[in-house]
């Protein structure tokens, strides 16, 4: 009867790990924080976020843009506010699916073109409902959602407390630079 309850159990356990989310920890200046990622939703913005984690893309690179209270925007320049070589293509929006800007959320962070997004992402302070996909067109697209904060949030917070200026024309830079340290994938489904 042991045996048959450990079976269950070993069974059990494997059917919840083969369905658990992509996680990722990313280690910066200011200490770590790990992301849950939502193939679900976003499938064709994990993999690329997978992809260029998976091939240190994001490490050395800086959260360049903060502001407190709304969102901490970080993965593509170095920092020296030099913008890093993007080698993988723009992705099609998928905001479309539903996901919600609310606050501890990561989401690709994209030009006026919806389907812009390559490689910088953010993480919303607060619930920013006004990002979320509204309609099919330039001003509704919205921003897609691919994962959340699941550890580490005070992280997340204490860098939206830094000291930031101007840096040429970019504003809402910290002063002294947040960077991402390393990104370690802890599981890829």
């Amino acid at each position: 009867m042991l045996k048959h309850w450990l079976g269950l159990f070993a069974g059990a356990t494997l059917a919840l790990s083969a369905g658990a989310a992509p996680t990722v920890e990313m280690t910066t200046s200011q200490g770590r924080f790990v992301l849950e990622l939502f193939p679900d939703k976003a499938p064709k913005t994990v993999e690329m976020f997978l992809y260029n984690a998976k091939h240190g893309f994001y490490e050395a690179t800086i959260f360049h843009r903060v502001i407190d209270g709304f969102m901490i925007q970080g993965g593509g320049f170095s920092s020296a506010m030099e913008e890093k070589k993007v080698k993988t293509p723009a992705l099609q929006n998928e905001a479309v699916s539903g996901g919600a800007n609310l606050r501890g959320t990561v989401a690709m962070a994209r030009t006026q073109d919806p389907h812009s997004a390559r490689v910088q992402f953010f993480i919303n302070l607060k619930d920013n409902d006004f990002l979320n996909h509204r309609s099919p067109d330039i001003r509704g697209y919205g921003y897609t959602v691919f994962g959340k904060v699941v550890e580490g949030m005070e992280v997340v917070d204490k860098i939206a407390k830094v000291p930031t200026g101007n840096h040429g024309y970019y504003e809402n830079v910290p002063q002294t630079p947040v960077v991402i340290q390393a990104v370690k994938i802890l599981s890829e489904k």
